[in-house]
């Protein structure tokens, strides 16, 4: 079942995100509860089997990588981190995270779902993933000084 990240559960999300911090970047209690403060999606699997954080063109947010859509998309839903714990992966849970994401940013009038998976490091696994889910590459940069590069993906939604 796909539930809202809730305060009690947040010490539970953050030791998941902190777990996948080289894909997803290290955060501190504060850090995650003003993610959560600004997302216009953020839902969860189990207490803290999987978890997806999102954000829409109105959020407050600073990443280089959430700047880079904004400056090109009127109106979007941006994941940010999308997490799956070791003893959960191979049960679809991201698959029904990004689904319900869809879903909500289609009610919400967005016309577009957009991430960014990285080119350096290589993540072949999230790539064949982002392209089973219909996202095409839009664009790549290179960020935090070069120590990381960057793709970035859309995928269109159909309006209600």
């Amino acid at each position: 079942m796909i539930e809202s990240v809730t305060p009690e559960i947040e010490p539970d999300i953050l030791a998941l995100n902190n777990a996948h911090a080289e894909e997803l970047s290290w955060l501190e209690p504060e850090d995650l509860s003003r993610l959560l403060s600004e997302a216009f999606h953020a839902r969860r699997i189990g207490r803290a089997e999987a978890f997806l954080i999102a954000f829409d063109q109105d959020g407050d947010y600073d990443s280089p990588n959430f700047l880079w859509f904004k400056a090109r998309y009127p109106r979007f839903a941006y994941v940010d981190r999308v997490a799956v714990a070791a003893a959960a992966r191979g049960r679809g849970h991201a698959r029904r995270l990004y689904e319900d994401l869809f879903a909500a940013a289609a009610r919400a009038g967005h016309s577009v779902v957009v991430c960014e998976v990285n080119s350096d490091p290589p993540n072949p696994g999230s790539d064949a993933f982002h392209a089973a889910l219909g996202f095409s590459e839009v664009g790549q940069a290179s960020i935090h000084g070069g120590k990381k590069s960057v793709r970035y993906f859309a995928r269109p939604l159909a309006q209600a």
